[in-house]
């Protein structure tokens, strides 16, 4: 027994290395390395003197950081839920569909999340461009006859990026919910039905405790991406129109890294965004996974 389990662990060693040596190439040593960098005054490439923390110390003074962090927090909050709540009500429509139907509606769903980012863009820049855009016959009537620039005003710039980045990604959120929604047997609908449950009684007492867990990861999910939002915000800004304004923190630290050739302190705005994506993370899972299971 005991040559047997070691060969089992040779085997599982053999099998794992080529993912643990990419892993720890890839995503263990260059993390390692921005953790180092943040803490010197180094540019983009070359080396750089040790400052300690303040390159931190400058990221929490400094005006422009503090307004990136609002920035990104509050598209967060804009997109997240929302994604996953409205993915969960078409998930719910489209896996009462059945045969050819059920599966064109869900690839019509699904198509926008394969089109290039670039792309989304340029659709929604053509519908609500203020001169020729389609979406301008409806906007034109509230705003007193006249067209007006969505993305061009402050106050409805981040609420519309967070509008066409849920369409754009609404398509993946709805396939894993579906997928939970199959594993639910149908005899328990059925046995349900037969105790004289309502469609409200079979959804709060069967569906949701049940698609729980899909709803926890694709929370989770949305909740890591769109905290590194970069390209609609700066697709949508033109590459650098109000970019003070409506800057997230992906896009500081690009603006530090590459336009300002300041690698240290970008490192130190990355270190910050990756430990605030795992905090957030975690915490939300374990709250969330925590109710789930009471």
């Amino acid at each position: 027994m005991l040559k047997s389990k070691r060969s089992e662990y040779a085997a599982a060693a053999i099998l794992m290395a080529p993912f643990v040596v990419v892993y720890g190439v890839l995503f263990v040593y260059p993390t390692i390395k921005m953790v180092e960098l943040s803490f010197t005054n180094a540019p983009l490439i070359g080396p750089g003197q040790w400052v300690g923390f303040d390159n931190y110390w400058r990221l929490a003074t400094e005006r422009q950081f503090p307004l990136a962090v609002w920035n990104t927090i509050y598209f967060v909050l804009l997109s997240a839920l929302p994604s996953t709540l409205l993915a969960l009500v078409v998930a719910l429509g489209v896996n009462r569909l059945k045969g050819w139907v059920q599966s064109l509606v869900l690839a019509a769903f699904f198509l926008p999340y394969i089109v290039p980012v670039s792309v989304v863009w340029r659709i929604w820049s053509w519908m609500f461009d203020k001169d020729f855009g389609i979406a301008q016959y409806l906007i034109a009537p509230l705003n007193g006859g006249q067209h007006l620039s969505i993305f061009r005003t402050i106050p409805l710039f981040m609420p519309m990026v967070a509008l066409v980045t849920i369409w754009w990604l609404l398509g993946f959120n709805v396939l894993l919910f579906v997928a939970g929604l199959r594993n639910i047997s149908k005899e328990i609908y059925e046995a349900a039905g037969l105790d004289g449950a309502s469609r409200w009684a079979q959804f709060s007492r069967i569906t949701w405790p049940l698609i729980w867990p899909v709803t926890v990861l694709v929370l989770t999910i949305q909740l890591i991406l769109q905290f590194k939002i970069f390209d609609q915000v700066y697709l949508f800004t033109q590459g650098g129109y109000r970019v003070d304004t409506t800057m997230v923190m992906v896009q500081y630290i690009f603006r530090q890294a590459f336009q300002l050739n300041k690698g240290g302190l970008a490192a130190a705005a990355s270190v910050f965004l990756f430990l605030l994506i795992i905090v957030m993370s975690v915490l939300q899972y374990q709250l969330l996974r925590g109710r789930g299971q009471r």
